[in-house]
């Protein structure tokens, strides 16, 4: 039975690995294991060692305590995943990677166009 926190964790290695652009075989290949192990992690179904953990963290490039981020202390999540929710929906994580490489001063303009986009809406 998969435990509710090895799926945030799971989801929280997801949704890192998404934003990056890094694909289920390249994480698997930096941490020395196959990619089938990943998908596990990515489900919950199997629980993620702490020191596999760590290994993932330094490859995504976020301290450890960021695949805990929004558990709170009894393990359940603070917030759950709705249809739509941005943290769990591809599109927009392809949408939030691709702005993110913008350069700067064209990704603060293309903020102001949406921001006023959206107002006239």
């Amino acid at each position: 039975m998969k435990h509710e926190v090895d799926v945030h964790v799971g989801k929280r290695i997801r949704h890192r690995r998404w934003m990056l652009g890094t694909t289920q075989q390249q994480l698997a290949e930096s941490v020395g294991i196959k990619f089938q192990q990943i998908q596990k992690y990515e489900t919950g179904m199997n629980r993620v060692s702490a020191s596999r953990l760590w290994d993932i963290s330094k490859v995504l490039d976020v301290p450890v305590s960021f695949f805990f981020e929004g558990i709170d202390m009894d393990g359940a999540t603070e917030r759950t995943a709705t249809p739509g929710d941005p943290v769990t929906d591809k599109e927009a994580l392809d949408l939030l990677r691709s702005y993110y490489s913008i350069p700067e001063n064209q990704r603060r303009r293309l903020f102001d166009l949406a921001r006023v986009l959206s107002d006239a809406a």
